[in-house]
């Protein structure tokens, strides 16, 4: 699965929804699109009380394949379980819905890929705070039994207190459809390990290779495998070494180590936060302290808590036949006008925002 972010105008992190658009998903009222990708679109909603989510509703073309709603639904269960400081929470899913869906809580912060794409590579100090806070993500998503397998700078969220993965193990889902073979490919060129990029079983060392890649492009501003068409970019992967010249010295054989061609190879996880801690560049300790993002980065992320606070307009055009499809079996009922005794806010206005 390759979900890159949409290209939202700098003054706002968030698009409005088009005419072909649904506007509540199970329940939930959408106010934004967030992004777009291969396995569907993501938008801002807000549950019936108040608290924001992201929502991710699946591609059409998925939706009809019963072998990908049988995984997707495997998927959706074990990442329940994952309960990580640094990861999106599942808060809730439609798995047998006409448009399945899944539900995260709501992280207000940019990608990775939208702050190196705006801001150039980070320092060396943030790079291995990232590099920690990742670490213990997929620590997380690999005690679940979970293997992230798409693990790239697009599934990695900035807050102000860190970072938070996103999409973790949901790729599998798509791995018995068909569209496989069309178009929709499993991993991200550039951060596909080798034995993932030969078709073999994916382990949570194929996610230490992704983190190693990961870290290579941040800290560097390049790709350790290069650009260009995506069979070069796996075929470095698979025969040669990175190309790691525009990435800080200090930050070498880390990133090496990560890279290395056999899985046996790759560190741990518990291996990759000791080295950061111990690493001179952060003193011993890792902590998300208020400067340890860039102040330009910092300041971009209030451009995420600005949250939507209107409903959008009515859709014009809409197909009556998917606006069925996509309604939940009970609606949310209107809610009515404030009164000075008794406030309530609208659903796509949030009770108070999210730190």
């Amino acid at each position: 699965m390759t979900v890159e972010p949409i290209g939202a105008p700098a003054s706002s992190a968030f698009q409005s929804l088009s005419p072909d658009d649904p506007r509540e998903i199970g329940g939930y009222r959408l106010c934004a699109r967030l992004d777009a990708g291969g396995m569907g679109r993501v938008y801002l909603a807000y549950t019936p009380g108040g608290r924001p989510v992201a929502l991710k509703a699946v591609r059409p073309e998925l939706a009809e394949d019963p072998e990908f709603r049988h995984r997707f639904a495997q998927e959706v269960a074990s990442a329940r379980r994952i309960h990580g400081l640094y990861t999106a929470q599942v808060v809730d899913a439609g798995t047998d819905a006409a448009t399945p869906w899944l539900a995260t809580a709501y992280v207000p912060g940019p990608s990775l890929h939208q702050v190196v794409a705006q801001h150039g590579p980070l320092p060396e100090r943030t790079v291995l705070l990232l590099l920690a806070g990742i670490a213990e993500a997929l620590q997380a998503v690999h005690s679940a039994g979970v293997v992230h397998r798409d693990l790239k700078p697009g599934n990695v969220l900035v807050a102000a207190d860190g970072p938070r993965v996103i999409d973790f193990g949901i790729a599998r889902a798509a791995d018995a459809s068909p569209l496989t073979g069309t178009g929709l490919r499993i991993g991200s060129p550039g951060f596909m390990a080798p034995e993932q990029a030969l078709g073999r079983p994916a382990t949570p060392a194929t996610d230490v290779f992704a983190l190693g890649a990961l870290i290579a492009l941040v800290g560097s501003g390049a790709a350790p495998f290069g650009d260009g068409p995506e069979s070069a970019s796996l075929y470095r992967a698979v025969h040669e070494e990175p190309d790691l010249s525009r990435l800080p010295l200090g930050l070498h054989d880390l990133a090496l180590r990560c890279l290395a061609k056999a899985p046996a190879d790759r560190p741990d996880t518990g291996w990759l936060i000791e080295a950061a801690r111990s690493h001179p560049a952060t003193g011993g300790e890792l902590r998300f302290s208020d400067d340890w993002l860039p102040r330009q980065v910092s300041t971009a992320l209030h451009r995420h808590s600005e949250l939507p606070t209107t409903p959008p307009p009515p859709a014009t055009g809409l197909d009556p036949a998917r606006a069925a499809a996509d309604a939940p079996t009970a609606r949310v009922r209107p809610v009515p006008a404030p009164t000075r005794l008794q406030p309530e806010p609208s659903p796509c206005t949030p009770g108070r925002r999210t730190p």
